[in-house]
């Protein structure tokens, strides 16, 4: 009787040792368990095929959802039509994006203003490391210094980009936007697009 005892304490021990460890190793691309449903709800309903070789399936999630289910980026870096035929939710059409477009900008939405393609060139999301992308988030910065530059030619600043709200996520969420947008598909010249 004692060994049972014995046994079944150390084996609970054993148990509380693997599960204390396995979360004190978490590191800051892993989902907490209230992220879990949110990221599998971003795997869900990104539009497009995502390439997940070599990224954080978590933050490819939360990416995701961040991207389509509550900043709506498509809806401004679009390459027209937003939707697809017969997709369009606003004529009362069951939601299809039209995937050869999906945020490869264009569109031409806000006068002089025109938004840029955020697919990725050689894994880089709009061609910018993390460093840059994350700088274009903070504080506003345009890095691709096309016109209009405003306020001025020396510091040009994104006008119809809402970066004040972005630059009040956390880090991680925009470290995951940006894996998201690593995970989607290039669209552009074969050229941008290494083909």
């Amino acid at each position: 009787m004692k060994r049972i005892i014995l046994f079944t304490s150390f084996a609970s021990c054993v148990v509380i040792g693997a599960v204390l460890s396995g979360s004190a190793q978490k590191g800051p691309g892993d989902a907490s368990a209230s992220e879990t449903s949110v990221i599998q709800i971003g795997l869900q309903i990104a539009p497009v095929p995502l390439d997940m070789t070599g990224k954080n399936p978590a933050l490819v999630g939360l990416g995701s959802y961040i991207v389509n289910a509550q900043a709506d980026c498509n809806g401004c870096h679009f390459a027209p039509p937003a939707y697809a035929a017969g997709g369009n939710p606003f004529l009362g059409q069951p939601e299809v994006v039209n995937q050869a477009g999906y945020l490869a900008g264009g569109a031409d939405l806000f006068g002089p203003f025109v938004p840029r393609n955020l697919t990725p060139t050689e894994g880089r999301p709009a061609n910018l490391t993390l460093t840059e992308f994350l700088d274009v988030l903070n504080t506003g910065v345009d890095l691709k210094h096309r016109p209009p530059f405003v306020p001025s030619a020396t510091l040009d600043l994104l006008q119809v980009m809402p970066w004040p709200a972005f630059r009040n996520m956390t880090e991680r969420e925009k470290t995951a936007i940006y894996e998201y947008l690593r995970a989607i598909p290039c669209i552009g010249s074969a050229t941008r697009c290494g083909a």
